[in-house]
């Protein structure tokens, strides 16, 4: 037990150096936590300096930091909020975590570490630190959407790292993970979660609501700290994260209305303790062990980066929230954190690793939490110079793409459709799992059934191991089909719910619906390889299975580069008509209100353009004067402009170095979000809600 001047001690120490290496990052205009963060390794036992706390009592206080830090996230994210951001974040969080997963596993055997180290490796860079993410959106001011996708996507990846903490326990201990030891994992967290959500939204908003009209505010502070610790630690009592519990404890409080006024008074003590954290991630840096390893950390920071990007932006992307949202959420989830040291512990405690693990991830950890600021805070004008370079018929689908996801999710619900819908996924999940039930299987089992077969008919080891292989593969053949072909007609469903297919006359939806099912089957494949192919990964030689996955999504890349290609065209089509219309209105009366009305026969027409709108450019408006380039219009708000009425003239599909004049009608097409956005801009007030400096 610590006495308390070593609490004392150690307390002024962490607070004092913190202060100081703090004031010192503001004023060279570097993100606060990288002070902190210096500050650790400043009084932690690994630097020659003589200012050394106690690191134990360092650590218990920083477990209060991130409790505190989720509780105030989950204060900003009602249970209704993130039902909202479900899909796109558990979509992203399945993607992301399957592709590290993947990486993970494969760094770790080309280094030579055993399959169950590279297992760990694989697990310990899959999940992302919240309590870093939270503090560099606080100091940078992240609200919005792209605050919300990340969030979510955070919070479905610890429920993934529960998950594997499990799993790989029970390879760790040879006992094996059967399909019913997992269903009874996986049931066991859906009945907590479930009982706490219930239990929880019948008490905590009355309670919260109760002690708020006593208008005293210490007693709604502790009260609501009391709630947040109570509920963290019914969380850990069940196995589970005190940050999931305390994530939730915040979300239940936000429900009674009142989280404004507890978030005011609980943010001074939660940053301190935030502050505490930050030092301690910094006190774990040991420069020496970095140095012993720094091939493995320094392709494992890489693989964190770049495997992140990519994983988390491909998933945003296909959920329909834009190339500028999907390039910032994957930017702003480029690091690893708390979760990877307690899993990084597990496989030390279980002996499923060497030594060497923990401070590799500690490293990888460290490294990642200093970049992550500068990475949020680029990711606006990556996002703008990723915009520029594609190719113009990406450049229109990516701009339209937002508005499909928009109209199907916002399409009239049919009975028969959703039931088949329904039926399409379960045959491809039913597929994807007994696929990966005949990779499992004959793995583990082939020395017995090559043995059998060379008893049986007489043939040599070789041979008949080449045999079952064989077999095998003829086996899963038609479930690997199954999967490519059963992700077309689900596509081609959500596709035609959200361009219902022509009868009896020209279909002018047929090149936006096509392009829409090519994308949804693409992202079906991806949905489901991922995760097949990490979980198969170590049963596998090679990478088999990655290699089969790829071929499949270059031959599906190829279809929707032609899609995408067909799809200029219609828009072509579309932006003539768009002038006409602008044109015949333009005689008649001037006011955008009857240029929407007329834009909306042309939505009708030519389906898959979204809605136009049409925004008229006055004399004090920042874009006149300016080319499109310079205005970057679509890289900024992700909204793009079809054609442009000027007078008498009209411009169809112009191009980046059409220069912008007063009067100018233009017409956009995209989200609504994204029209608000580019209205915004257009009319020089600030977007609505800004995600993230650009």
């Amino acid at each position: 037990m610590h006495n308390a001047h070593d609490f004392l001690l150690a307390l002024a120490m962490v607070l004092c150096v913190a202060a100081v290496t703090s004031v010192v990052f503001q004023r060279l205009r570097q993100p606060v936590v990288l002070g902190y963060i210096i500050a650790g390794l400043i009084i932690g036992p690994h630097v020659p300096i003589p200012l050394v706390a106690d690191a134990a009592i360092v650590h218990t206080l920083s477990e209060l930091g991130v409790i505190l830090l989720m509780f105030s996230l989950g204060l900003e994210f009602s249970l209704r909020k993130l039902v909202q951001v479900g899909p796109t974040a558990g979509l992203t969080a399945v993607i992301q975590c399957s592709l590290m997963i993947w990486l993970g596993f494969v760094v770790g055997r080309a280094f030579g570490w055993t399959p169950l180290e590279s297992i760990f490796t694989g697990a310990i860079i899959a999940i992302s630190s919240t309590t870093i993410i939270a503090k560099a959106f606080d100091e940078q001011n992240i609200h919005g959407k792209l605050r919300e996708i990340v969030v979510g996507v955070l919070i479905v990846e610890d429920l993934i790292a529960i998950l594997l903490m499990a799993t790989l326990t029970a390879i760790s201990t040879g006992a094996g993970l059967s399909a019913g030891q997992l269903t009874l994992t996986v049931g066991r967290l859906a009945l907590f979660l479930a009982g706490l959500i219930g239990i929880g939204l019948l008490v905590i908003p009355r309670t919260v609501r109760a002690i708020h009209r006593l208008q005293r505010p210490e007693t709604l502070l502790v009260a609501s700290v009391g709630i947040c610790f109570a509920i963290a630690l019914l969380a850990q009592s069940f196995g589970y994260s005190v940050a999931l519990g305390a994530f939730l404890a915040g979300s239940l409080v936000a429900e009674s209305g009142k989280e404004k006024d507890v978030e005011h008074l609980v943010q001074p003590v939660r940053d301190v303790f935030a502050a505490i954290f930050f030092v301690s991630v910094g006190m774990i840096i040991d420069p020496a062990l970095i140095a012993q390893h720094w091939v493995a950390v320094l392709v494992l920071t890489v693989v964190v980066i770049l495997g992140k990007l990519v994983g988390v932006g491909l998933g945003v992307f296909l959920t329909g929230s834009g190339t500028r949202t999907a390039i910032q959420s994957g930017m702003s989830l480029a690091q690893i954190g708390e979760f990877s040291f307690i899993i990084a512990g597990l496989g030390l405690s279980l002996n499923a690793t060497g030594q060497f693990i923990y401070p590799i991830a500690v490293a990888v950890s460290a490294i990642t939490t200093l970049t992550t600021p500068f990475l949020i805070r680029a990711s606006g004008p990556v996002a703008n110079l990723v915009d520029r370079k594609l190719p113009k018929p990406l450049q229109t689908f990516a701009a339209l793409y937002g508005s499909w996801v928009e109209e199907l999710r916002s399409a009239p619900p049919r009975q028969t459709a959703g039931a088949k819908i329904r039926r399409k996924i379960r045959l491809l999940l039913l597929d994807a799992a007994l696929l990966a039930a005949i990779i499992i299987g004959t793995s583990v089992r082939l020395d017995r059934m090559a043995a059998a077969v060379e008893s049986w008919i007489g043939l040599d080891a070789p041979v008949a191991r080449m045999l079952v292989i064989g077999l095998a593969s003829a086996l899963a053949a038609p479930f690997c089909v199954g999967v490519v072909q059963v992700a077309r007609a689900l596509g081609t469903l959500l596709a035609e719910t959200a361009f219902p297919a022509a009868e009896g006359r020209l279909d002018r939806a047929a090149a936006p619906r096509r392009a829409l099912v090519v994308t949804l089957q693409l992202a079906s494949v991806l949905i489901v390889g991922a995760p097949l192919v990490a979980v198969t990964q170590p049963f596998l030689p090679g990478v088999l299975g990655a290699a089969v996955l790829l071929v499949l999504l270059v031959v599906l890349s190829v279809a929707f580069w032609r899609s995408a290609t067909n799809l200029q065209g219609h828009v072509r089509a579309g932006s003539q008509v768009i002038v006409a219309a602008l044109a015949a209105q333009s005689h008649q009366d001037k006011s955008e209100a009857h240029h929407g009305k007329d834009l909306k026969t042309v939505h009708a027409i030519l389906p898959g353009l979204g809605e136009p709108t049409p925004v008229r450019l006055e004399t004090s408006s920042p874009a006149v004067g300016r080319t499109l380039a310079e205005l970057n219009l679509r890289g900024m708000t992700g909204a793009t402009v079809l054609a442009i009425r000027r007078g008498e003239e009209q411009v169809v599909v112009p191009t980046a170095n059409e220069m912008l004049r007063a009067g100018d009608v233009l017409a956009l097409a995209g989200t609504h979000e994204a029209i608000d956005a580019a209205r915004a801009v257009l009319d020089g007030s600030p977007p609505p809600e800004q995600a993230a400096p650009a």
